[in-house]
């Protein structure tokens, strides 16, 4: 399967007690729908879990991943980003995507200058952010994936235009 076809849909931030749960941290809509998209596999596709939710604890949920039975197994997968088919995954409504589409589109401007490229999507609370590779330069800028800064999202072309607020790129 390609990557295209596979969205990270949460990643396990740690082992959560003694008696191998993990912490997990979801990265749907819903956050407790992740363990519906069940089995989730590993980015390189080896390994595969069924997920079964425990509680909602801070940053996410305590839950069961099959196979993993001690603290260790569960230290072990800290940092280990899950992967769901996107055929078992919900359409979108046209104004909303999936950070894996983002990742990689052209920026432009409003009047056709190349920004950059989506490098990555980071939402730390109040709103997505994309972060925004300047072309030639080491540094990216963060750009509010808003309705005002962001009016165009073409995924066919690979594209996104954008409005970035005044002194952004700067």
């Amino acid at each position: 399967m390609s990557d295209s076809e596979m969205v990270c849909v949460g990643a396990v931030s740690g082992a959560f007690g003694v008696h191998g749960e993990v912490r997990l941290k979801s990265f749907t809509a819903d956050p407790g729908a992740i363990a519906d998209y069940a089995p989730l596999s590993t980015e390189d596709g080896a390994r595969q879990y069924d997920i079964d939710l425990q509680r909602e604890i801070k940053g996410g949920f305590a839950a069961r991943l099959s196979g993993v039975l001690t603290k260790e197994d569960a230290d072990a997968l800290k940092g280990t980003r899950l992967y769901a088919p996107r055929d078992r995954l919900p359409s979108l409504p046209d104004d909303e995507f999936y950070h894996a589409d983002l990742i990689g589109l052209t920026v432009l401007d409003t009047g056709g200058a190349e920004l950059g490229r989506v490098k990555a999507v980071h939402n730390h609370g109040a709103a997505d952010l994309l972060e925004i590779q300047v072309p030639g330069q080491s540094r990216t800028v963060l750009l509010p994936f808003t309705q005002a800064a962001v009016p165009t999202v073409d995924l066919t072309a690979g594209r996104i235009v954008a409005d970035p607020p005044e002194g952004l790129l700067d």
